[in-house]
């Protein structure tokens, strides 16, 4: 399936709320707050599938900003959420970018849609400057309640996820690409429901509320296992 209009309207995004507060809302603010916490304020930061632009915004105060996406039609979409970014069509595997241009490159859920995402990471490197910031996130098949989802797990429900790997796959390559992490920690559980019976808003809050005070506050302390996404911050070595 390309990434076309119709991507953001089905599967993973079938049921997202673009609104202020919502699910989407908090992850793109708690993305924000790590490249802010991480990054050098001023440096020139990229986020690699920038979307309908709604995490690369939010930056342009802190940042000289630029934002890419194989999708054309987002792009588009994106101009008014991020009217101060530098924004263009390109693919993460293969960055119209000189050596060294960024001091904070965020890619986030991108890499399990890659042909080959080794590529993608160490194109990131090549443009991140020395001590630059990674900012990565992807689908962690390790979840502990992953088997309680079975086929209906968030990672296998969109047929674009070519690339689904564990933690450690990921860690391997991010170190290979010339990286050493910082942090490593997940982002809590909450593909709700996880067991019959009881009402969904009540899972969400049981299971979803240490993600959600970690996606709320800032402070990071999941541990890898425990959510649906593994996130990785890494400094170019």
């Amino acid at each position: 399936m390309p990434f076309d209009e119709k991507y953001f309207s089905t599967h993973t995004y079938q049921n997202v709320s673009f609104a202020k507060f919502s699910q989407y809302w908090w992850s793109n603010r708690f993305f924000a707050m790590l490249a802010r916490r991480y990054g050098r304020a001023g440096s020139r930061l990229l986020e690699v599938g920038s979307g309908l632009g709604h995490l690369v915004g939010q930056l342009e105060d802190k940042f000289e900003t630029y934002g890419m996406d194989l999708n054309h039609w987002a792009v588009v979409r994106s101009k008014p959420e991020a009217k101060r970014t530098l924004l263009g069509t390109a693919s993460a595997q293969d960055l119209p970018f000189a050596d060294s241009s960024f001091g904070v490159v965020i890619i986030k859920h991108i890499v399990e849609h890659l042909p080959d995402p080794a590529q993608a990471i160490r194109e990131i490197s090549r443009v991140l400057e020395p001590n630059g910031i990674l900012i990565l996130a992807t689908p962690n098949p390790d979840g502990l309640l992953k088997p309680l989802k079975g086929d209906q797990w968030i990672g296998y429900l969109d047929p674009t996820h070519i690339s689904l790997k564990s933690p450690a796959e990921w860690f391997a390559l991010i170190h290979e690409a010339g990286f050493s992490i910082l942090r490593s920690f997940a982002d809590g559980f909450w593909n709700v429901p996880y067991v019959p019976v009881i009402p969904s808003p009540i899972q969400k809050l049981f299971f979803g509320s240490l993600g959600g005070f970690q996606a709320i506050t800032g402070w990071i302390f999941v541990p890898v296992r425990w959510g649906e996404s593994v996130i990785v911050i890494a400094k170019k070595q």
